[in-house]
């Protein structure tokens, strides 16, 4: 992955401004005064892994690969992404062999047609078709989408079904590969992602006063309970109503909504993230300083 990536920034020299903006939305992850800021609640609830009880023989479920990695001398193991059954890892037996048929199609950002068995965490892959339908992601595109998938495989619980989730992943994809606004397409994403894992709060309402939120007043989010208002000794993001709002339609066309729903989305997924690094922003901070 991290060759793939070094070729995409690459080929960013002739596409400067949008490269600085990617670059941009990795980085701003690494704020280490953030990082202290957003650490979890003793009392906040872990993601189980949820491992089937019986086994299951699912054929032509759609899917995408989100990650993969060696197992043994020929197998892979394969993160994938389905629409009826959620995060799932398989086994890809024979996979790196030059010759196995599944070789070329478990790519990452490519609609697949997969089928397996099995009922232990870990399946068996049993047959993996391309499907098609999508341009594949190129130059900064290609960053954003690796971004997605490290945040899917590190916020979304295996077998944990998502399809609303899934069919936001597609479109999302698809707004990419036609070069629709990153910033944009990545904060409709982000906020989708958090409400389909059930930690997103409703941003139009005040939770200190259970009122209607204001546009012209500053508030700030709480990860737990939502937007309350800003006090002077806040070190959280300060929001104005109007931004959060306008994040509850979905609506970022005013500038300064882009700017503050950036900062704001940042503090939620660190907090959710549990301080976990994001291996995307590490590749760009390190790629930077070559």
């Amino acid at each position: 992955m991290n060759a793939i990536i070094a070729d995409a920034i690459a080929g960013e020299s002739a596409e400067s401004s949008v490269g600085e903006e990617m670059a941009l939305e990795v980085i701003a992850f690494s704020d280490a005064n953030l990082d202290a800021v957003v650490a979890p609640a003793a009392g906040s609830p872990k993601r189980r892994i949820r491992t089937p009880e019986k086994d299951t023989c699912v054929t032509a479920q759609p899917g995408f690969v989100l990650h993969s990695y060696p197992h043994r001398e020929t197998s892979l193991i394969v993160d994938v992404f389905t629409r009826d059954y959620g995060r799932i890892a398989l086994v890809a037996k024979g996979a790196k062999r030059p010759m196995s048929k599944l070789r070329g199609v478990l790519q990452t950002f490519q609609p697949l047609s997969l089928s397996w068995s099995g009922k232990s965490e870990i399946r068996t892959l049993i047959a993996a078709e391309w499907v098609g339908g999508l341009l594949p992601l190129e130059k900064s595109a290609l960053l954003c989408g690796f971004y997605l998938n490290e945040l899917l495989v590190k916020l979304v619980a295996r077998d944990d079904p998502h399809a609303t989730l899934f069919n936001h992943y597609v479109a999302t994809l698809n707004q990419l590969a036609h070069q629709e606004p990153a910033p944009i397409v990545l904060r409709q994403f982000e906020r989708a992602l958090l409400r389909q894992t059930g930690v997103a709060a409703d941003f139009s309402i005040c939770t200190s006063s259970r009122r209607p939120v204001e546009p012209a007043e500053m508030y700030v989010v709480d990860p737990e309970r939502g937007p309350r208002a800003a006090r002077a000794a806040d070190s959280w993001p300060r929001v104005s109503g109007k931004t959060l709002l306008d994040m509850e339609r979905e609506d970022y066309r005013d500038v300064v909504t882009q700017a503050q729903s950036k900062v704001l989305m940042r503090f939620l997924l660190a907090y959710h993230l549990g301080g976990a690094p994001l291996n995307t922003r590490q590749i760009l901070i390190d790629l930077m300083q070559l």
